[in-house]
């Protein structure tokens, strides 16, 4: 008898649900968030907001799409943190009260996590490769940057992480000094394809072992453009692709030298990439460089899993279901997590 999972997925900005029969895709309807394009950044009250106007709609969609009906559920797996509070509160609340009303099983799911675990949800038209046990997996997003080893779907060991900013604040903060709008990310990597990598370069971080560290080079970029701002007013504009090349690069060079050490450190040859950044083609091309030159497997999703989706919350939501690992209405969100 399959097993369907309805997925919901709050975080932070983008309402999203997904249903998936057994390890196989239905449904993964993501609602955006326009609204906060004009602050440079989400704005948490206004995210929370959408997310009440959006939930109902998207779930409905998702079930609509799936061509099941909502008694043919299994369960329901919901995102409790980490991320936005207020944003996470309205997914956790929904999924508690439809999980109540259908008597069906509720699973709470760590946001991070499940960026790694989207690498085993299968799409209908074709199944893909999905990572062996033990692998590595470098998640990378606006608001976390960490190695993880993973040994099983849920024993997970984060190996180095960020000590301040993550890779993608790093890229956003980038964006928006250029006053390249937001999210900034996709600019940046537009603009590198077309830029010089080596025309201006920036320090590296010296941080211990495997932990990262972007503050410093967003504080010399922010710097270094300031400066040459005041030996001309079009700096900017005129050296934007190699800007952003350059800033790329860095951000990339940093984020591969620890990932290469953590692999001779554990011998796994097994690599994944996760979260927002992953879909940066710098980052996928250094990542899939790997493999000839270290002898790696890499596993890089596909761009629809990059960004926070429903379909990572909900594979995620199968393997807990397997393990019968359910949760109470008792569950509240949590805003921090390390596992």
């Amino acid at each position: 008898m399959s097993t369907y999972i309805l997925g919901i997925e709050s975080s932070c900005d983008d309402t999203s649900a997904s249903v998936i029969k057994d390890d196989v895709i239905l449904s993964n309807i993501i609602a955006n968030q326009e609204v906060h394009h004009k602050y440079g950044g989400v704005v948490p009250e206004l995210a929370s907001r959408s997310h009440q106007q959006n939930i109902i709609p998207v779930i409905d969609h998702a079930l609509k799409e799936a061509n099941i009906d909502k008694n043919q559920l299994s369960a329901i797996a919901f995102t409790r943190g980490p991320g936005l509070l207020g944003s996470l509160l309205v997914g956790t609340s929904f999924a508690k009260s439809f999980a109540l009303g259908l008597d069906i099983p509720l699973i709470e799911i760590d946001h991070l996590q499940a960026h790694i675990l989207a690498h085993f949800a299968q799409k209908p038209e074709k199944r893909i490769d999905v990572p062996q046990f033990p692998f590595l997996c470098l998640t990378v997003s606006g608001g976390h940057t960490q190695i993880v080893r993973v040994d099983d779907y849920f024993k997970m060991t984060i190996l180095g992480q960020t000590i301040d900013d993550a890779a993608g604040e790093a890229f956003d903060k980038t964006a928006k000094i250029m006053s390249l709008g937001y999210p900034g990310g996709p600019v940046i990597d537009k603009l590198a394809k077309i830029g010089d990598a080596k025309k201006f370069s920036f320090p590296f971080p010296r941080i211990p072992e495997l932990d990262y560290s972007f503050s410093g080079l967003k504080t010399s970029v922010l710097y270094f453009l300031r400066d040459e701002l005041k030996k001309d007013d079009d700096f900017i504009e005129k050296n934007q692709a190699d800007i952003a090349a350059s800033v790329q690069y860095t951000i990339i060079e940093i984020l591969m030298k620890k990932l290469v050490m953590a692999s001779k450190q554990t011998g796994i040859k097994q690599i994944a990439v996760a979260g927002g950044v992953s879909a940066n083609s710098g980052l996928r091309a250094a990542i899939k460089s790997g493999e000839e030159k270290y002898g790696w497997k890499t596993f890089i999703p596909a761009f629809e899993f990059t960004t926070d989706n429903a379909a990572m919350i909900a594979i995620s939501g199968l393997f807990k279901y397997q393990q019968g690992e359910f949760t109470d209405q008792k569950a509240t969100p949590y805003a921090r997590s390390n596992f």
